[in-house]
């Protein structure tokens, strides 16, 4: 029932919010209800049809966003009826004429909804819809652009390039823009002056000369295609061609780059490229074989910041070691298996992030690996609040879908804890093995990673996904430990940055070092305070929390309680706002006397105190400072500092 009170709480949380940001966003764009009517009338019009096959026939140069040609849509109804075919484009691209099933149809617009009656289609029926339209998109070079033009600084080139993710596919062509929406196979035709080259998705079939010094660079690709991965490049490239080799295909796979025709370009970049066929060998063995192998993986150069994983041709500002294994892992990773929602980024970036640990630790160190997961946590440390899963309220801001800090960091860390709580890397790589299987070519969302992941582990991760998925935050420890006989104690306080998530059950890893050695422990913690008996003979010198940096956490204080004295504690939250947690020993208990003073050494507080080994007393009086805080049996006496917030 607590289960089922906080999903209804957090429902009708979202729900709310829902609506104050729906509000806010009606309020700030200045929408009537009427624009929020008739979009929701096309979506639900989109949703009558299923796209197969695009056509994109467009002339395209270097030097200017304008575009212009046709697209032909190919798509099968689903619907009982379709009387009205709809699709997606900037109303600043202007619409010369529409035909349906060969047939020239009349249209309406509204804003950037494109309505067209066409004869009620049944079922199953077939429909090709041919759009022609030419227009110029605004220019702003901004990542999340649709189509920008820009010159590199570093090396003077110019590059008109596109970007459709998340909602910019019809800022340059019509589109249905639903992830859900694969789209079986796609050609890009584009026609250019002969001095350029157009990278894009696929296999380049041919490249046709035409008068006028034109040609028309022809791709096809025939997997299948989310919208937003459609895309081109446009500029005075060399093509710098390699092939890898994964274990288990018989032939190669070829990774075709088109590089700046600056002469200085490609010897700065060769060794970055190169490395290119050790991450598609890498990858292929982790998570099963490169998903486009029959076809190619490449990149483009654009003067953008980062990567885009358009699919089998990523468009990157330039090559290292972390982009370019990011921008690959995609193929499997959004490209191959796709987010079913923009809430569930997570498979996407956290995947592509967590895939730099891996090519880290498997091509350069260990330690390398290690420090870069540290990165990653210090990063997420940063600020208190927020979860992976992103509220479908928020999933319309593109600064909170690619927020750096959860959905790539945060999303990346939390599969490496996965990997610590499936307890098994041969079963931890069949999960991602086994995603990639049942969801190729199609869509996944967080819950089906989740269901996945238990079947194959045999683990209930319930907990595990309520805390580090939707949940918000992370724990933060104050431990104490005592050695008594052949029994070692380990007093575990957990507090968690936001009261979202009260509590992360978890495992956690202890390296106990005594005389002579060290061992690691897995203990279980499923209470905010608990208590672990550990049987140990030999004089225990330390403990190390989290000795293999598994889980993201923030302060961890370890103190060891002498319990041959009375008066020995620790003291926390430290800093503290109201009630003081103190913790004096297993089995202690008693009379003693309390005594707080100031810096100055003024006297606050002094009380008679009875206490058992763990008790809390009331500061939220004192002013914000720092303090001393004394406890005496009588015989013995023991200060330590706080600080009152």
């Amino acid at each position: 029932m607590k289960k089922l009170f906080i999903v209804i709480f957090l429902f009708l949380a979202h729900q709310c919010m829902f609506a104050q940001y729906k509000n806010q966003y009606k309020s700030e764009k200045g929408l009537k209800s009427g624009v929020i009517e008739t979009a929701s009338k096309q979506l639900v019009l989109m949703d009558k049809y299923d796209v197969k096959f695009y056509k994109l026939d467009i002339k395209a140069e270097r030097n200017t966003v304008y575009i212009s040609g046709n697209v032909t849509i190919k798509a099968i109804v689903k619907a009982s009826q379709l009387d009205t075919f709809a699709f997606e484009l900037k109303d600043y691209m202007t619409i010369d004429s529409v035909y349906i099933n060969n047939q020239k149809r009349n249209f309406n617009r509204a804003g950037d909804d494109v309505f067209v009656g066409i004869p009620a289609l049944t079922n199953g029926a077939n429909v090709s819809a041919q759009i022609f339209y030419k227009g110029m998109a605004p220019n702003t070079g901004a990542f999340f652009s649709g189509i920008s033009c820009q010159t590199s600084q570093d090396w003077g080139n110019q590059i008109t390039w596109t970007l459709s993710e998340s909602f910019a596919a019809k800022q340059w062509f019509p589109v249905k823009q639903s992830l859900t929406d694969k789209i079986d196979s796609v050609y890009i035709f584009v026609t250019t002056s002969n001095d350029n080259k157009v990278g894009s998705n696929g296999v380049l079939t041919n490249i046709v000369n035409l008068p006028n010094n034109k040609v028309r660079y022809e791709w096809k690709t025939r997997y299948p295609m989310v919208y937003y991965l459609i895309s081109i490049a446009v500029g005075k490239y060399v093509d710098y061609s390699i092939y890898a080799h994964p274990a288990g295909l018989q032939d190669s796979v070829l990774i075709q780059n088109y590089v700046y025709d600056n002469p200085q370009t490609l010897p700065t970049y060769l060794t970055d490229i190169n490395r290119t066929k050790n991450f598609i060998e890498l990858y292929s063995d982790l998570f099963g074989m490169y998903p486009f192998y029959k076809e190619k993986y490449g990149h483009s150069l654009a003067p953008l910041g980062g990567g885009m994983e358009h699919q089998t041709m990523t468009t990157l500002g330039d090559f290292n070691f972390y982009l370019n294994c990011h921008e690959l892992s995609h193929q499997w990773w959004g490209d191959n298996v796709t987010c079913a929602t923009w809430s569930d980024i997570w498979i996407n970036e956290g995947f592509a992030s967590y895939a730099e640990y891996l090519a880290a630790n498997s091509l350069i160190s260990y330690q390398e690996a290690q420090q870069h997961m540290r990165d990653f946590h210090d990063n997420v440390l940063q600020e208190h609040d927020g979860s992976v899963y992103i509220p479908p309220y928020m999933a319309v801001d593109e600064n909170r879908i690619f927020d750096g800090r959860l959905s790539y960091k945060k999303g990346a860390a939390i599969i490496h804890n996965l990997r610590f709580e499936v307890g098994s890397d041969t079963v931890f790589f069949n999960i991602m093995k086994q995603v990639q299987i049942r969801f190729k070519d199609s869509t996944i969302t967080g819950l089906d990673f989740k269901a996945v992941a238990e079947e194959l582990s045999g683990k209930n991760l319930t907990d595990f996904f309520n805390q580090w998925y939707f949940g918000e935050g992370y724990p933060y420890f104050y431990i104490t430990y005592s050695q008594q006989n052949d029994s070692l104690y380990i007093n575990v306080n957990q507090l968690t940055s936001a009261n979202v998530t009260p509590l992360f059950k978890m495992n956690v890893e202890y390296k106990i070092n005594y005389n002579g050695g060290d061992t690691i422990v897995k203990l279980y913690q499923q209470a905010n305070v608990q208590t672990f008996k550990i049987p140990m003979n030999k004089l225990v010198t330390g403990i190390v929390f989290d000795p293999n940096n598994w889980i993201i956490n923030g302060l961890v204080n370890i103190n060891r309680i002498d319990e041959n004295k009375a008066t020995n504690f620790l003291i926390y939250p430290n800093p503290c706002s109201d009630k003081l947690q103190i913790y004096l020993g297993s089995n202690k208990s008693g009379n003693y006397q309390i005594r707080i003073t100031d810096i100055s050494g003024k006297e606050i507080l002094i009380k008679n105190w009875f206490a058992d080994n763990s008790s809390e007393i009331d500061i939220s009086n004192l002013e914000k400072g720092i303090y001393f805080l004394q406890i005496s049996d009588g015989m013995n006496k023991s200060v330590q500092k706080f600080i009152k917030n």
